[in-house]
């Protein structure tokens, strides 16, 4: 190849390398031409996009501020309805305001025109009163002249002619003077003796209380003889359901259309009963609906202990009373003491208390509160160990009753010294309703006391869940937890139970300790 043609080649390709340069630049340049239209178009959008934005924005201003003023305008009509209701009342009691003042005038114009008539008759005494103290005076001076005459005749001076005198009359008349103090001695000691008979006969006959003695059986009637079969249950499951349930005996004998429960506890009694005539009435009764039943009525008969303390302050006239206090004056409803109501032998207490007081001329609202409380620690005196007038005296204290009230109850069975005549009033009240024929009965206190031990007893073993004292406290029923007292050891526990009721009671014939451990397991279906 010459070099001729080479120059050729290198010239073709020279040329050839240039326009594709030409060529490449100018789509370069159209590129770039589209991608700043392209921008343009992405700006303008943009623009387009703000604006929208912006008008949205405030359209929502708008709106936002639409609702504020509707808002606005609500609470204000709201706030007009409220001043306008304001207005009124201020303006019913501006108007008893100016009755009242009316009245307060009138009232002031009354005693201004008193106040002067005792400062005209103050005036009228004064004057009286000046003239009588010249006419004393002049008496006085009398009465010397005439003294200093007699000494003068007597030749003694007053004292020893008094003492002479005195001398003369004791020994003339000493025997007689000691007869007549006697006799009167004698009239006086019998006229007090009277009148003392007087006031307690007058006291107890204004409050002749009639009492019904509470007994340890309630007869339920039934509406057919068919209900015993119900209530007993397939092979007695019924029975020992509510039985153990409420802690009572169900004696289900051939009294036609009736059964009877027994407890010596009157609040598990009444328990009883209220739940097994709701048993009745429904006429569904199976374990679980017995379980139901008696768990509300436990509920309702705690609410009536509550009701009752409430009624009993008011229809005694103590009113300030602790809440705490009314509730355990309640629970008294269902507490006996020699078979004597102890909520109704504390009413009596507090009356008879009032009526001798006021005879007397005592603190009678003292006389009555302490009266009333007197015997508010036997709502608890089976769950705490002492005296229930000492335990009495420590709730009163507890809940702000006065240092007097629980002292005077603390003495009423001289467990501590009286401290005044008041706190001997209470005593004497309280001896006087429990004295009178009918009121009490020894054997039945004596009785539920023992029933009481038995639970108590048996209750302090650890695992025993509740004791039931039954068959007139022949048989003592006790129900343990599961999951702490095994199979094995109910038996173990049934004996040291039975050993120590043979230590600590005193009780004829045999007492059957009955150890009840029962294990429940329960599921829901879906």
């Amino acid at each position: 190849m010459s070099i001729k043609d080479i120059l050729k080649g290198s010239i073709t390709f020279a040329v050839g390398v240039g326009i594709g340069v030409a060529v490449s630049s100018n789509k370069i340049k159209e590129k770039e031409k589209e991608i700043l239209e392209e921008k343009k178009k992405l700006e303008e959008e943009k623009k387009r996009l703000k604006q929208e934005l912006n008008e949205k924005l405030k359209n929502l201003e708008r709106e936002l501020k639409l609702k504020a003023k509707e808002e606005l305008l609500k609470e204000k009509e709201k706030l007009s309805l409220e001043y306008q209701e304001k207005k009124k009342e201020l303006l019913e009691l501006e108007k008893e305001l100016t009755k009242k003042q009316e009245v307060l005038a009138s009232k002031e114009k009354e005693i201004k025109k008193l106040l002067k008539e005792i400062e005209e008759k103050e005036n009228i005494l004064k004057e009286k009163e000046n003239i009588l103290n010249e006419e004393i005076k002049k008496l006085e001076e009398m009465k010397q002249e005439e003294e200093k005459l007699l000494e003068k005749i007597a030749n003694m001076t007053k004292e020893e002619a008094k003492n002479e005198l005195i001398k003369r009359v004791e020994e003339e008349y000493r025997q007689e003077l000691a007869q007549k103090f006697k006799k009167q001695l004698e009239e006086l000691e019998r006229e007090a003796e009277k009148e003392a008979q007087k006031i307690l006969a007058t006291t107890i006959q204004r409050l002749a209380t009639s009492y019904v003695l509470d007994s340890t059986i309630s007869v339920v009637d039934l509406p057919n003889n068919e209900m015993k079969g119900r209530i007993i249950g397939r092979e007695g499951r019924n029975i020992r359901a509510f039985e153990m349930a409420t802690g009572v005996d169900l004696i289900i004998d051939d009294t036609p259309e009736a059964v009877a429960i027994s407890c010596f506890d009157p609040v598990r009694r009444e328990i009883a009963r209220i739940a097994l005539e709701r048993l009745i009435a429904d006429g569904r009764i199976h374990p679980a609906r017995i379980e139901e039943v008696v768990e509300k009525v436990k509920k309702e008969v705690e609410e009536d202990i509550i009701n009752t303390g409430e009624q009993t302050c008011l229809e005694v006239g103590i009113l300030d009373i602790h809440p705490e206090i009314k509730k355990l004056i309640g629970r008294l409803k269902f507490r006996t003491s020699y078979g004597q109501n102890i909520l109704e032998h504390s009413k009596e207490v507090a009356y008879i208390a009032e009526l001798l007081a006021s005879e007397l001329g005592l603190d009678v609202e003292k006389c009555k509160r302490a009266a009333f409380l007197h015997d508010v620690g036997k709502a608890i005196d089976h769950e705490e160990g002492g005296s229930h007038a000492l335990i009495g005296a420590e709730i009163l204290k507890k809940y702000g009753e006065s240092e007097d009230i629980c002292d005077m109850v603390a003495a009423h069975h001289d467990e501590r010294p009286h401290k005044s005549i008041e706190s001997i009033i209470v005593q004497v009240a309280d001896a006087l309703s429990a004295a009178r024929p009918g009121a009490r009965r020894e054997s039945i206190d004596v009785y539920i006391k023992r029933l009481q031990k038995l639970e108590s007893i048996a209750e302090s073993f650890p695992g025993v869940q509740k004791a039931y004292a039954i068959q007139a406290g022949r048989e003592i029923r006790i129900m343990v937890e599961p999951d702490k007292i095994l199979d094995e050891e109910a038996e173990l526990l049934a004996h040291e139970i039975a050993r120590k009721i043979e230590e600590e009671v005193k009780f004829p014939g045999q007492i059957k300790v009955t150890v009840i451990r029962e294990k429940r397991a329960c599921d829901v279906a879906k």
